[in-house]
């Protein structure tokens, strides 16, 4: 992939002409469909003020970026501002940079783009996700450092996307163009044109949540021009892909587009893991490139898989300190589950996003999205008590793990959800006197809705707890006696919920939002800013179990008004650098993951205060090199008090004032060092520690699943681009160090290292390409996901090749 730049300075009457002469240079698969943007560089006032002008679209099939303005949610692909004289326009046209500070946040809450954006923001572009194959939304968050994945806590299990951003849970802060994504479910990335990290308490712009920070996704949404585009992949582990992407103009302002998927892999290193999916997701856009737009878009991915709750962590007799088995020369192929577990899922999304400019001052957004998930879910959790550990070291052949568990399940059960969210915002700019203002207030309003249906296991038709074991060294996915029933057909086997509820065969949970938003921004001179906001949001969540055989059904409700401000001041000497000071507060109240938790509430903790999580940050950006390369640093801390440590062996809910607090830098470079030289870095530092805590021996202690430090490292070389004998070749790691996984800190696992790389080459007249990828070459023992006391290896030594073709 080469990175190229084409500068044309223009009189305002031949725009159209010259743009296109510029478009013109870019070969179809280097150009994407954006917007080009101008400005009169006279005007400092102006720096955030870009006018879009709409060019007639230009064929792909002639090497053409075409001009299109979706709507302010759409990211800007296609173009940078540089000034001039004050009586031209001066246009960059971008293909597809590295370069992450020029990307807009893609949705109208937030209008600026990552470099002036306040706030420490890891983005994964489109490039870096052709280039490394990136198949999934974990695959692509491997790329930002201070993510690392959970398995899910708690009676039932969650599986899914379960992500920790800074070591505080992010699993309801995943988003779709600024609309939260409530699905549980294993997000394949066929449909993303790049991925965001906001990291840091983000609830003024977001709602309730985003301790750690907020994960968004754009999707590729239909844009004026034609593209068509397919690949297939094959490699490790019997792994087949197919992807298709269609775009077509179909009037002067309409255009259609359709994304589809189908996958079906095993997994390298783990034994009887799999995943069968396919997914499609088309799009339609009215009014691209005018001041009324109006997007519409499907999205429906089906997906059957095996759920993998790793292996044990074990403690050696005598030793202070537990590890994976895996770390004591167990086989790390080992899957403990049996021929009853299953994650079968299927997720659909209707998103409706509508934008209008009255004129240059005032724009109205307003984006709907209901989804509906349905998801069967049976997993098996490893655990290996006293006695089998003592095995382990003395006797492996007699070590026996237990596959029900040690919180009495998880017993299968049947998901079925809906939600509905609506966000009203405006966008207004004007200036008082000399001062300028940009002002986003709006409503957010959402409602979302969780029913379970429990199963139960039976041994050997008898009723009550039978222990459900395999041996360590050699497992059987085959348990003699062990039948699952229908529904409610063994009443005295439902899992047993904790904290009084009893055994129960259904449990509901649903949570009303309506939240009110309001920032302004204001430049006092036009290179320094401060802009001041918050949101106000009043939550109401219902939980009920009922329908069991042993307690009375338990219904709890909790009700909470939150109000969570945010400060940020901005100092912008040039049009290309930054310096900010940041400081924002966040809320997450028990009972906010709704879908993500099979038990939102307790009879214990129905009126326990939310979490409050405060964020200080200062940072610095700057576009080099006439905006070929970006850099940003940042030293921030974060604060969480009211903290809710997670699940132990007899609760999946802890009661808990704790504070924790989490320290830190990062540091990130993205772009093109020099001509076909292209590279994306990550690197952060974090000292995390719980400050206060009930429990006296904790204080002091490292915060789970934190990593002291972790860094990314991806870059590509292309020789002779555009030659019949051109070549790209690069690759990089990916590296974190061990974390612990309790908050006493005696469990550990230790640090990832993860070395991948790839080499294609196109060919005829770079319409088609092939390439090989090759993901762990080092074949290390990594461990993908955690939980406080088991580990899933992550996948060993793999190859992918693949075949595509853009035109």
């Amino acid at each position: 992939m080469t990175n190229r730049f084409i500068r044309h300075t223009l009189r305002p009457t031949p725009l159209t002409a010259g743009l296109t002469l510029a478009c013109s240079a870019f070969h179809p698969q280097t150009a994407d469909a954006g917007t080009v943007k101008t400005r009169h560089a006279h005007s400092r006032a102006a720096i955030h003020k870009p006018v879009t002008k709409q060019i007639s679209p230009v064929q792909a099939s002639a090497g053409a970026a075409t001009a299109s303005s979706t709507s302010a949610h759409a990211v800007n692909t296609g173009a940078n501002i540089l000034k001039s004289t004050p009586n031209s326009e001066s246009i960059l046209v971008r293909g597809r940079s590295m370069n992450v500070l020029t990307q807009d946040m893609g949705f109208g809450r937030m209008p600026q783009d990552v470099l002036h954006t306040p706030q420490t923001v890891n983005v994964v572009p489109k490039v870096l996700m052709e280039q490394q194959n990136v198949k999934s939304l974990e695959e692509a968050l491997r790329n930002v450092p201070g993510i690392t994945a959970s398995v899910g806590e708690g009676e039932g299990g969650m599986s899914g996307d379960q992500f920790l951003i800074r070591g505080f849970q992010a699993q309801n802060d995943i988003y779709q163009n600024g609309l939260r994504d409530f699905g549980v479910y294993s997000r394949d990335s066929f449909n993303y044109d790049h991925v965001t990290v906001i990291k840091g308490p983000s609830s003024e712009v977001f709602g309730n949540g985003t301790t750690g920070g907020a994960i968004n996704v754009t999707t590729k949404v239909a844009h004026l021009g034609n593209n068509y585009s397919g690949s297939f992949s094959g490699g490790s582990a019997s792994y087949y892909r197919g992807t298709l992407d269609l775009n077509q103009q179909i009037g002067k302002h309409t255009a259609i587009r359709i994304t589809g998927m189908g996958n079906e892999n095993d997994e390298v290193g783990r034994n009887d893991i799999y995943s069968h999916r396919w997914g499609l997701a088309p799009s339609i856009g009215f009014g691209l490139g005018t001041k009324t737009t109006f997007t519409l878009e499907y999205f429906h991915q089906s997906d059957n898989r095996m759920p993998d709750y790793g292996v044990p962590v074990i403690t050696r007799p005598g030793a202070a300190i537990g590890k994976p088995a895996t770390e004591f020369g167990l086989n790390r192929k080992n899957w403990y589950g049996t021929t009853y577990d299953q994650d079968n899922s299927s997720t659909d999304m209707l998103t409706a996003r509508f934008k209008h400019e009255f004129n240059e001052h005032i724009t109205v957004f307003n984006d709907l999205k209901g989804g509906l998930y349905s998801r069967y879910y049976s997993a098996s959790q490893p655990g290996c008590n006293t006695t089998c550990v003592n095995n382990f070291f003395t006797d492996p052949s007699a070590a026996l793990i237990n596959r029900r568990g040690h919180l009495g399940g998880p017993e299968p059960y049947q998901q079925n959800d809906w939600s509905v969210q609506n966000v009203l915002s405006t966008l207004a700019k004007f200036n008082t006197g000399s001062v300028r203002h940009q002002i986003i207030a709006g409503v957010d309003v959402m409602h979302v809705y969780d029913r379970r249906k429990n199963y139960a296991y039976n041994f050997n038709g008898v009723n009550g707890t039978r222990a459900d074991t395999t041996n360590m060294l050699n497992p059987s996915v085959y348990q003699p006696g062990l039948l699952l029933g229908e529904l409610g057909q063994y009443a005295g086997n439902l899992v047993t919920i904790p904290n009084g509820v009893g055994k129960k065969l259904y449990k509901t949970g649903d949570a009303t939002d309506v939240g009110a938003f309001f920032s302004d921004q204001v430049w006092l001179v036009p290179w320094f800013s401060v802009k001041a906001g918050f949101r106000w949001d009043h939550w109401n969540s219902h939980y009920a179990a009922t329908d069991g055989a042993t307690t009375a059904d338990t219904r709890l409700r909790q009700s909470q008004d939150t109000f969570n401000p945010n400060v940020s001041l901005m100092y912008t000497p040039t049009d290309n650098a930054m310096v900010y000071f940041n400081w924002s507060e966040s809320t997450t109240p028990l009972g906010l993951y709704v879908t993500n938790s099979s038990e939102p509430m307790t009879a214990n903790g129905a009126k326990m205060h939310p979490e409050r999580s405060r964020l200080y940050e200062v940072g610095a950006k700057y576009n080099a090199f006439h905006g070929r390369m970006g850099f940003t640093i940042s030293a921030f801390r974060l604060e969480k008090s009211n903290a809710i440590l997670g699940s132990d062996s007899n609760s999946s809910v802890i009661a808990s004032s704790d504070r924790q607090r989490n320290q830190g830098v990062e540091l990130s470079a993205s772009g093109e060092i020099m001509k076909n030289w292209q590279l994306i870095g990550t690197y952060a530092y974090y000292n995390s520690d719980t400050t206060w805590s009930t429990t006296a021996a904790n204080v002091g202690k490292q915060v789970i699943y934190v990593p002291k430090n972790s860094a990314t490292l991806w870059t590509t070389y292309t020789i002779s681009p555009g030659k019949p004998w051109n070549l790209m070749f690069g690759g990089g790691p990916t590296w974190r160090e061990g974390v612990w996984l309790n908050a006493a800190n005696t469990a550990r696992v230790p640090a990832n290292l993860d070395w991948s790389a790839v080499i294609s080459h196109s060919f005829l007249n770079n319409h088609w390409r092939v390439a090989m990828n090759g993901y762990n070459l080092a074949n290390r023992l990594n461990y993908a996901n955690l939980f406080s006391d088991r580990a899933v290896p992550a996948v060993g030594r793999s190859f992918l090749f693949s075949v595509s073709a853009n035109y």
